[in-house]
This record gives structure tokens, C-alpha cells and sequence, in this order.
């Protein structure tokens, strides 16, 4: 299900002390802001406010089945919203505020929209390092839901201008603070009893929570078909064709480069992971917005973080 959208007049604020200001009054009356986070850029609104939260869906386009990350300002708040098991608390202490999400049992009394968590028994929490976030959370008193501000299985936004390229006049406000610095979206886990779930990799790798927990992580889903954001098999989709793996372009194809070799554009001339996925959303817009019919991009590694961004590139291919 989606909702049909009205179309807004977008203004585009860099962020500050006003710009905070307005965009709180905008959460509380219920609206939407586009928002910076470490990962990506965020169309937040009132976690415990249903309409707030069918605006989020109606902007993107996006379907009620695929639930939403809430975002707090600290972790007092989360625990009001979920329970926490000890190797939660775990997770928590070593990677929050920072790019993982966990996916926790959603307490009764958390006054959470059901809506944000897709009739699902679970939330989905993260604490974000970016100031601007948490600063709004604070501002404007409530926990955030947020996904990316893009349409729905668009490329996600890592600068303002995507926001703006893929959401002007379905949103109130974008606030401008400047490129992401991960570049890729958090980590989703669900820590269980004798492991931990990998459910999206991003910026904290599997590697990072076993040597955090001393368990085990396991790499797939749970009894249902969606239980966090990411999981759809076609998503931070460009527009053109996507080629993976490819060593050499073809003529019509827009040549996305890892290391040294002839491309159009490099997404790290080292070789650097962390340099590749802060900037692989970028590239695909970019390339997206090239003359080119196609878009090819080069081998990338899967260990460490580059997991993650194999993963957003079959899903981008698929």
C-alpha cells in the first residue's frame, strides 16, 4: 500500500541554529525534514505519531510492509522503546552513537507508531554519531523515524542535492550539512541468545561485533519475509542498467573504477574500502545522470565493509 502525495514547496535550509528551530516545529506539527546522519541522509518525522509516519511513506513512495528505523538522542530513550537483553546492552555500549541498528523486542508501552515498526513485534533502534540528527531529536522531543530521503528504491541520498534531485516538492525542508561521512547505511542485527543476526551489513562488520560479543554472526532472515529496512532484492536502484564485476567498459556503459585501471570515475585509486563506500552512492548518482545508456562497475572485494557494499550493488543491479 502507498499513499498519495500533495505536493509541497521544498525549502532548502543549511544547517544551524534556526534552521533547527524550524525544522523541529515542522516535526511536531507532523511534517517531515530531510536530515544529515553519519550513513546517509534521512526523512525523519514523529516516531509515535501515525500521520507523521504515513507522510515518511507517502513522500517515498514506499511500501507499509518495509519498516522503519527509529532514531534516539541517547539511550535512555531507546530503552523506553524496546527491551534490551544483555548482549543488546553489549552492542549498544560498544558501537552506539555510531552506524548499527539493532532490532529488539518493541516494549508495550513504547507510545511507538505501528505503523514504524510494519505490525512486527520488533523496532528497529539506532543511535547516530551525526550532530544534526540528534540535535533535532532533541529539539523537537520525540524519537525520529527515519529512512532514507530518496523514493523508494531509488539511489540513496549522501548529499543534500540527492534529496533535493529525488524529493523536491514531496517534502517541507531538506537541512544542508554537507556530504555523509560513511556513505553507506548502518548495520541491522538482531542479537539473539547464542548469536547475532546480520540482517544488513554496512559500516560495522560482522568481523567488528564478534570481536565485540564473542558470538557468532549468522547471515540471513528470520520467520518473516521483511524484518528490517534493506531487505527488498531491488533497491538503491539507479535508473540505467547495472553491470557488476566488470573489468573493462563497453562503449555505451558509464565505468564506475576500484584501484587503479581506466574508468570514468574512481571510487577509491588506492583501493581503500571505507573510501569506496563513502562514496559509491555518489558515483551511482553520478553516473546515473550520465549520456550513457548503462552503468558498469568494477570487482570490489567482500571482505570487511566491503560486504556491505557488494550487497547495496547486487541489490542496485538487481
Amino acid at each position: 500500500m502507498t499513499i498519495a502525495n500533495p505536493v509541497y514547496s521544498t525549502k532548502f535550509c543549511r544547517y544551524g541554529a534556526e534552521a533547527l528551530r524550524e525544522a523541529a516545529l515542522l516535526i511536531r506539527a507532523g511534517e517531515p525534514v530531510a536530515v544529515p546522519t553519519e550513513t546517509v541522509y534521512g526523512l525523519a518525522a514523529d516516531a509515535t505519531d501515525s500521520h507523521a509516519v504515513a507522510a515518511i511513506y507517502s513522500a517515498k513512495g514506499r511500501p507499509s510492509f518495509n519498516p522503519l528505523i527509529v532514531h534516539v538522542a541517547d539511550s535512555d530513550m531507546a530503552r523506553g522503546l524496546a527491551v534490551f537483553s544483555p548482549v543488546a546492552e553489549t552492542l549498544a555500549k560498544r558501537f552506539w552513537p555510531g552506524p548499527l541498528t539493532l532490532v529488539l523486542p518493541v516494549r508495550a508501552d513504547s507510545g511507538l507508531s505501528p505503523l514504524v515498526t510494519a505490525g512486527l513485534p520488533t523496532v528497529a533502534l539506532r543511535l547516530p554519531a551525526h550532530p544534526a540528527m540528534r540535535a533535532l531529536i532533541r529539539e523537537s522531543g520525540r524519537p525520529l523515524a527515519a529512512p532514507s530521503a530518496n523514493r523508494s528504491g531509488a539511489i540513496s541520498p549522501t548529499r543534500a542535492e540527492h534529496v533535493l534531485a529525488s524529493l523536491d516538492g514531496r517534502v517541507r525542508m531538506v537541512l544542508d550539512e554537507g556530504p555523509t561521512s560513511e556513505g553507506l547505511e548502518s548495520t541491522i542485527v538482531a542479537p539473539e541468545a547464542g548469536c547475532i543476526r546480520l540482517l544488513r551489513p554496512g559500516p560495522v562488520t560482522a568481523a567488528m561485533l564478534e570481536e565485540a560479543t564473542g558470538m557468532p554472526v549468522i547471515l540471513g532472515k528470520g520467520d518473516v519475509a521483511i524484518e528490517a529496512p534493506g531487505q527488498l532484492e531491488s533497491h538503491y536502484a539507479p535508473s540505467k542498467p547495472v553491470r557488476l564485476n566488470v573489468m573493462r567498459a563497453e562503449a555505451d556503459q558509464y565505468m564506475i573504477g576500484f584501484g587503479l585501471m581506466p574508468c570514468h570515475i574512481n571510487l577509491s585509486p588506492e583501493a581503500d574500502l571505507r573510501e569506496a563506500g563513502a562514496n559509491l552512492f555518489a558515483a551511482l548518482h553520478i553516473a546515473d545522470a550520465s549520456a550513457a545508456a548503462r552503468i558498469a562497475v568494477a570487482p570490489i572485494p567482500t571482505d570487511g565493509i566491503g560486504a556491505a557494499i557488494n550487497d547495496r550493488l547486487k541489490r542496485a543491479a538487481a
